[in-house]
């Protein structure tokens, strides 16, 4: 397939809150590097900047990023901002809060509720915003409640530095108790067409009842998870593939989208040719039974 003319705007569209976005995004976790944070060789932040204005001439209007987005020589954060800002009207950018990282690259303790306005301020810093679009709270193994940390996130939403708020890696029963306290307008877990979690999947089914965009992280990726996309790829994907004159990795984005409407896709790359295949995979329109022959191997794990 030729992926010259199509745009995000071919994968549809959701709402953020009160914010449309194309449901084809761009990830910027790999706008720093071969592989994420300081696993791979720093990017060519000419080259980084240049994917992320393709992006924008693609039609991206969905920007994921994290002030923990770094490598030895690049941030995420501070590549959107000089390659975007000023930044288009339409554009809504998501970062994420919880963890973070040191200056030489290391975890640090996970935040505690009263330190993440420190991390707003941060985003904030780094991006040249006075507010923020939609903030994900990163839920931290080392507590088994989101209450507190959604809590101080909405606190910061009554005063006007984020307009929106979201969690990441929870279950039914974090987001229960999310939106106990404030609106939650998207959800953003691991999923990806090979690693089946039925937990995952009844959160997927419970955001589309809720009308909360649901934000697979990983789904070109797969097993290979921060160290970039795989190349497993098992012959019933590479068979849709050929059927469609696609890659591997579009037929796994294309079946991301496929999973409903409240979908979202936030590939992510360094690569500008890369970047248009991503955004061509919101074209293709799969068959029930390419979806069943793609399911096939999950239901037999599941």
């Amino acid at each position: 397939m030729s992926s010259q003319t199509i745009t995000a705007a071919t994968a549809g569209t959701w709402k953020l809150g009160d914010l449309p976005v194309h449901r084809l995004g761009f990830g910027a976790m790999r706008l720093t590097g071969s592989a994420a944070f300081h696993h791979g060789t720093p990017s060519d932040r000419d080259r980084s900047m240049a994917v992320l204005r393709k992006a924008i001439d693609l039609g991206v209007n969905h920007i994921d990023t994290a002030a923990f987005y770094f490598s030895s020589l690049r941030s995420a954060n501070e590549l959107i901002n000089t390659a975007l800002a000023p930044y288009p009207d339409d554009l809504v950018i998501v970062t994420k809060v919880g963890p973070h990282r040191s200056y030489d690259g290391e975890w640090g303790t996970s935040a505690r509720p009263e330190e993440l306005r420190g991390h707003v301020e941060e985003n904030l810093r780094q991006l040249g915003r006075d507010h923020l679009d939609v903030v994900n709270l990163r839920r931290m193994p080392k507590y088994d409640s989101v209450a507190e940390h959604f809590g101080a996130l909405a606190e910061l939403r009554e005063a006007g530095l984020i307009r929106h708020l979201g969690i990441s890696n929870v279950t039914c029963r974090h987001l229960a108790e999310a939106r106990a306290i404030a609106p939650v307008v998207c959800v953003q877990n691991r999923y990806a067409l090979d690693h089946p979690d039925p937990g995952t999947d009844e959160l997927l089914r419970v955001c589309g009842e809720q009308g909360i965009a649901f934000v697979p992280f990983y789904a070109v990726a797969g097993e290979a998870a921060e160290q970039g996309a795989t190349t497993a790829h098992d012959e019933d994907v590479r068979a849709v593939a050929r059927a469609h004159g696609a890659t591997p990795a579009q037929i796994r984005l294309a079946w991301t989208l496929h999973q409903g409407p409240h979908v979202l896709a936030i590939p992510g790359t360094g690569n500008p040719d890369h970047l248009a295949e991503n955004v061509a995979a919101g074209a293709i329109r799969l068959t029930d039974e390419e979806l069943a022959r793609l399911d096939a191997p999950r239901h037999k794990a599941g």
